[in-house]
């Protein structure tokens, strides 16, 4: 049987993506500002995209930070300088603004 090929690991880190919910309870709650907040810092090496609906519709305006699997709930344009300089500057995610559902906390 012949070897099958190895695969070389990748000399590059996935780049980040924010993805910005632009669905009906999101941009009710004022997605398109928080989209146009983020694309206005142009950070090199991370990518801005509009999505549909990440299901989170309750805790809109909906962020989520791949691949580091963060998800920040109902962000406000004032929010993006935060997480930008916290989060893509420093490597600390803003725990402030984390989504409950998905960053569960534990407290004894």
């Amino acid at each position: 049987m012949p070897e099958s090929p190895t695969r070389e690991p990748d000399s590059q880190p996935e780049a980040r993506c924010v993805l910005v919910c632009q669905y009906l309870s999101c941009l009710k709650n004022g997605s398109a500002a928080v989209l146009a907040a983020f694309e206005a810092q142009q950070l090199a090496g991370v990518k801005v995209e509009a999505t549909s609906c990440q299901g989170q519709c309750t805790t809109g305006p909906t962020v989520r930070v791949t691949p580091d699997e963060i998800w920040y709930c109902r962000v406000k344009p004032s929010d993006v300088p935060l997480i930008v300089e916290e989060h893509f500057q420093e490597g600390k995610p803003v725990e402030a603004l984390f989504n409950p559902r998905i960053h569960a906390r534990y407290y004894y």
